[in-house]
């Protein structure tokens, strides 16, 4: 079960949206520290070290919605409410 899920309907093609997905995971890749790939129509993602060592999550992308899954290691639980609110705000922008 994910400590973060975030969900937004969009009206863009798939594929847009999904260069969208891959542009969040990009920005976050040199912050963060985060490798992602896609496995058919998700990218996942893993933070192996660095602030968010331990995160892990994937990103869904269909034709209408995308959907943001996070899995928080438990020493980040406490900063959930403030991940949560930049992963509203990145979609927002994004989409």
């Amino acid at each position: 079960m994910a400590t973060i899920e975030v969900r937004r309907r969009h009206s863009l093609s798939t594929e847009e949206a999904r260069k969208r997905a891959e542009e969040l995971a990009k920005s976050l890749e040199g912050k963060l520290g985060l490798e992602w790939h896609w496995e058919g129509d998700r990218l996942v993602f893993e933070a192996p070290g660095g602030a968010a060592k331990g995160t892990k999550g994937a990103v869904h992308v269909t034709t209408d919605e995308v959907c943001v899954e996070i899995d928080l290691p438990f020493f980040l639980r406490m900063v959930k409410g403030k991940v949560e609110s930049k992963v509203r705000e990145k979609l927002d922008r994004l989409l």
